[in-house]
């Protein structure tokens, strides 16, 4: 059961979009290679991300550093909005959720 991957990066928001490409493109690469060990006979129950939600580091309280598919509008002090912005990876996770991976692009 592979859990907790993900990728944390210093999203950038342009006019309410966040175009994280490097996040879907980690993400694809992770599934090949377990779609790979699965066909060759490894057993996979599961695989699931970090939190799909941008969310406060337990370990340096940090936010600029996101790892959800959701972005959060708050900074490393707590101040934002707490709006909520759907990231390019969240369409394409839920793309490939979907289809239970037969098409990543």
């Amino acid at each position: 059961f592979i859990v907790e991957n993900g990728l944390g990066a210093k999203d950038v928001v342009e006019n309410d979009k966040i175009h994280d490409s490097y996040r879907i493109d980690y993400f694809r690469s992770h599934f090949e290679q377990t779609l790979a060990a699965i066909n060759e006979g490894v057993e996979v129950m599961g695989f699931t991300t970090w939190g799909c939600i941008d969310l406060i580091s337990a370990g340096t309280s940090q936010m600029s550093k996101r790892y959800g598919f959701i972005y959060v509008d708050q900074d490393d002090e707590g101040h934002g909005t707490l709006k909520r912005l759907k990231k390019d990876s969240f369409w394409w996770y839920q793309k490939v959720i979907g289809n239970n991976g037969s098409d990543m692009s």
